[in-house]
């Protein structure tokens, strides 16, 4: 028996529409479905990352701030691979977010990045 790939990745925000407007406009995440749940006062939006994965964005009333930045026990980072990361960079500043400097993978000698999103999740930018 073996895992064959990553089907999901979900994350809780604090402020829907702040993050709604983050992931599809800024990132430029397609929605494939979004729904509000009544009974836990939550939206569910689902966004495809590629052809391959998505993530799944969920509202709930009253959520606790991530414990530290970025080294609490959990999920680190979420990394997304990109064909030219200089570009990439150069549009995310230009929509106003915080970028950090260009470094170089030792491993590999492939160039990376983070930023954040709206509730300071890390964000990494891989260059393929």
């Amino acid at each position: 028996m073996e895992l064959d790939k990553i089907h999901h990745v979900a994350i809780i925000c604090s402020d829907y529409e702040k993050s709604k407007k983050f992931y599809t406009k800024t990132l430029g995440l397609k929605v494939i479905s979004e729904i509000y749940r009544e009974e836990r006062r939550s939206y569910k939006l689902d966004l495809s990352v590629g052809s391959h994965y998505q993530i799944e964005l969920f509202s709930f009333p009253d959520v606790p701030a991530r414990p530290s930045y970025p080294e609490a026990a959990g999920l680190r980072h979420l990394a997304f691979t990109v064909k030219n990361l200089s570009s990439y960079v150069d549009y995310l500043e230009t929509l106003g977010v915080e970028v950090e400097p260009i470094r170089i993978d030792p491993l590999t000698q492939k160039q990376f990045t983070f930023f954040s999103d709206p509730d300071g999740l890390p964000i990494e930018l891989y260059e393929e």
